[in-house]
């Protein structure tokens, strides 16, 4: 892992947003390892949380992350169908620590949300282990933190952020 650079880093997670963008989940779905975890924690538990003790909004290992990513492309999934039109930026990305196996990186991110002529906005940072896998970067784990207070004003979050 010490052959890479922030560029690259950057480069792969611009890459992530832009398959989210264009509704490309299987394809996102696969820069996650076999044993990669998501996880989406309540806005009022510390970032380091377990879901084993707390509420988390998302908590998916890797085969309900397939089984979320199954769910969001077909037609029964009502909330999401036809798909909302979404936007992810993401900023500030800081490799905070690289080992021989594996590195942590944080990331800012704002992603917009349009559906029903409604345009929902969620904020906060996202805490990637990412190793390397034959010559390319994957994701073990993915922590996203919302800054907002709460999700009363988006309702739920249905899409993947």
């Amino acid at each position: 892992m010490q052959n890479i650079t922030r560029a690259d880093v950057e480069d792969f997670l611009f890459a992530e947003a832009e398959l989210l963008d264009e509704w490309r989940l299987p394809e996102w779905l696969e820069l996650f390892t076999d044993d990669a975890i998501y996880y989406v924690p309540s806005t009022d538990v510390p970032a380091d949380s377990s879901p084993d003790k707390n509420l988390f909004y998302v908590a998916d290992d890797r085969f309900r992350l397939s089984e979320r990513v199954k769910r969001l492309m077909k037609r029964t999934a009502h909330a999401e169908f036809p798909h909302s039109r979404t936007r992810h930026l993401v900023s500030n990305v800081r490799i905070r620590s690289c080992s021989d196996s594996e590195m942590e990186v944080a990331a800012a991110f704002i992603t917009y949300r349009t559906k029903d002529g409604v345009t929902d906005t969620y904020f906060g940072s996202n805490r990637y282990r990412l190793v390397a896998e034959n010559g390319r970067l994957r994701i073990r784990e993915k922590r996203c933190l919302l800054d907002s207070e709460g999700l009363r004003t988006q309702g739920r979050v249905s899409i993947i952020l």
